[in-house]
Formats: structure tokens, sequence, C-alpha cells
């Protein structure tokens, strides 16, 4: 029997029995759509909490600290650290206490003070306003739990002037020396911490009240596989060093395991809708099998008789695969559009939770047709091992 002929004989199941076969599809795309529907909803939350939090300068960064009183991070030491080979920039940050005034309201805050690259490599965007590329040393940048307590949000606070008052503390030959420091600081900016009231200033700010050591150190490498490399030396130096990649990767292996618990979920609707599958195959067998006595009376071989059953089955598993993937991205789509509603109106940013990659869905359709192949084997063997006369004789 040609290919042609299997298709038409499989074909025939929308004309003789069309809603059986609908609802047989139904069910298999239903039990696809989840699959799909769940692994997408995991797959989008991970490159959108991911996307977030990494870029390629923040993946090909180092975050180094003091690793004890004994070891600090002095310009010394620093120039050791950039002096590493593979090393590109290297961007310094101090802490220093500050109190912050503005409209009449006085608030303690921290003022950190950053090489203006700091920004970039630690993967800070500003929510309002912009972020100090140069030393401009009358520029601030304030967090949002900041602007919370001066009592303004973020757009009403960009571009207005407040004053500063810091404090900055340093060591000179074992006795502590204070130097204060006030101003006006224009507010360019305003970055996403709810957690700490901060206001970011260059580095350039404290003129030449440069802090006698810093509190962290972003050290970029020249590429990813130098990494360890560079790791390894400034550990060797007595530093604590860690990296957002070392992050990232706890970060995917969590979500892994998300993605495959939520696809196990979604495996359950698949078996119970292949099952209806099998039965509907099972249906159909009895339904035919004069007609496959009949077949067989005029020549048609057993392995005929199984292709045909093995297409029929395959074919619906296909259209079943098809069917779930329109279904899951219409619904990824409806649910996605209703959070992003719901983000609008509450100042969120919108995000698109659902993602799924183009090889996944080739695998996935691919995969139903599998099943619809396996739900066809056992019909398709009983079907051609009847006996032509019983078969001819079955009512």
């Amino acid at each position: 029997m040609k290919v042609q002929d299997n298709l038409h004989l499989a074909l025939r199941m929308f004309k003789t029995r069309p809603m059986r076969t609908s609802l047989t599809i139904l069910g298999v795309s239903v039990g696809i759509g989840t699959v799909l529907f769940l692994v997408s909803l995991g797959y989008g939350l991970q490159q959108t909490i991911l996307n977030r939090i990494a870029n390629a300068d923040t993946l090909l960064t180092l975050d180094v600290s003091a690793g004890s009183d004994a070891v600090r991070l002095t310009e010394d030491n620093i120039a050791k650290i950039t002096a590493i080979p593979h090393v590109t920039e290297t961007s310094r940050l101090a802490n220093v206490p500050a109190q912050l005034s503005l409209g009449g309201i006085n608030t303690d805050t921290a003022a950190v003070a950053v090489d203006p690259s700091f920004f970039r490599l630690d993967g800070i965007a500003a929510v309002a306003g912009k972020l100090f590329e140069g030393e401009e040393k009358g520029a601030g940048v304030l967090s949002t739990a900041a602007v919370k307590l001066l009592g303004k949000t973020p757009e009403d606070i960009t571009g207005k002037s407040a004053s500063t008052f810091l404090t900055l503390t340093n060591e000179v030959e074992g006795a502590p020396v204070v130097t204060e420091l006030s101003g006006s600081t224009l507010i360019v900016g305003v970055v996403e911490n709810e957690d700490m009231s901060e206001i970011f200033v260059p580095l350039s700010a404290l003129g030449d009240a440069v802090p006698d050591s810093f509190d962290r150190l972003k050290v970029k490498v020249e590429r990813n596989d130098f990494m360890e490399e560079v790791r390894n030396q400034i550990l060797d130096q007595g530093f604590v060093v860690s990296s957002l990649s070392d992050t990232i990767d706890q970060a995917n292996k969590i979500f892994r395991i998300v993605q495959l618990v939520l696809g196990l979920f979604g495996l359950v609707a698949l078996i119970v809708s292949a099952i209806g599958m099998f039965n509907t195959m099972t249906i159909a067998l009895m339904e035919r099998t004069s007609e496959i006595g009949i077949m067989r009376s005029i020549g048609i071989t057993r392995g005929d008789i199984r292709k045909m059953f093995l297409v029929e089955s395959m074919l619906m598993g296909f259209l079943g695969g098809l069917v779930g993937l329109i279904l899951s991205t219409v619904a990824g789509k409806a649910v996605n559009f209703g959070i992003n509603v719901l983000a609008a109106r509450y100042g969120a940013p919108a995000v698109n939770i659902f993602l799924t990659p183009a090889w996944f869905m080739l695998v996935v359709i691919g995969f139903s047709t599998i099943i619809g192949f396996l739900t066809g084997v056992y019909p398709s063997i009983r079907a051609s091992k009847l006996n032509p006369l019983d078969a001819l004789r079955y009512k």
C-alpha cells in the first residue's frame, strides 16, 4: 500500500467519526498545551529574572572585598589587582556616613562613593533620570528607599538639589582622622533599592579626602576563560572574591528543577490524554473489524494493516501537538497581557513571563507524534493478527 493510500485511509476518521476524532485530538492538545504552558512559564521566569540582574559586563566582573582587617582594599593593593594579567577594568566603592536634607526634611543615609563605571559593572540601572557617567562632582543618585524617606517620588525628585553632609573617617598613623564635607548635590537619577537609604556620589565628590581603604572593588576580566585564573590570584592576596556568574549558575540549577517539576505536572495531563487516544484507537479497531477482513481478503498484507493504524494514530498525535502549541501560545499571551495590565496599574515595568524556545516547540510536536505512535502500536498489532474469516463474520 502506498503512502498516499495510508494517509487517505487515515484521514477518513474525520469524515466517519468527526466528533470522536476531534475530541481525541483536543484531549491530546490539552495535555501537550499544559506541558508547554508550564515549562514556558518556568523558562520565562528564569529569563526575566536573570536578564534583570545580568548583562555582559556583570557576568565578566568579580566582586572583591577585604578578607580581614589586616588585608584591606588600599590604593596599593588595588594597583596590584589591576596589574593582574587579563584584568581590563576596576571600579572602587567606599561607604561614608551621611545626612541628607531636602524640602525641610532631614534624614540619615549612607553615601556610596563610587567610580562612575561601578553602575555598569554592578548591573545597576536608573528607574528615573540617569546615572552619572563621569566625575560629576556635584551629581548624586538616590535609592528608592531614600526617596520615600524624603516624601517624594522618583520622577519628582529628579533634577532637585539636596544638601548633603558627609563624615569620612581615615586612619593616620594609628589615629582616626575625621573629615566633614558639606555641599549641594544635584539628584540626577534614582535606582531601585527598597532596603537601603543610599545616595551614590562620584569619588571626586570627596575631593582631597580620599578614603584610606575601600569597601568593595569591581574587577572586570577580559574573557570568561580567565575568570578562574584571576579569581585565584586575587584570593592568594587574601581577599574575598565572589561573582554574579556563581549566583546565576546556582539560580539556573534551581530553575532547572522548577522546570522539571512543572513539566511533570503537565505530563500527568498528557498521560491522561494518551489513555484517551489509546481508547479511541481500540474502539476504532472493533468498529472496523469487518472492514479489515474485507481488506485482508482482497490481498492487503498484515504490514499494510499495521501501517494504516499507526499512520492514523501518529496523525492524531501530530495534530494534537500542533493544536496544543497554539493553545499554549494563546493562553500564555493572554495571561501575560493580564499580568502586564496589573503591573501598569501599580507602576511596575512590563514583563514577559512566558517564553518557549523554538527547539522546545519542535521537540514537543515530535514527542506528541511519538506518543501517537506508541498508543497505536497495540491496536495495529491486534488488527494485523485478525483472521480474515473471523473478521468477516464479526458483528
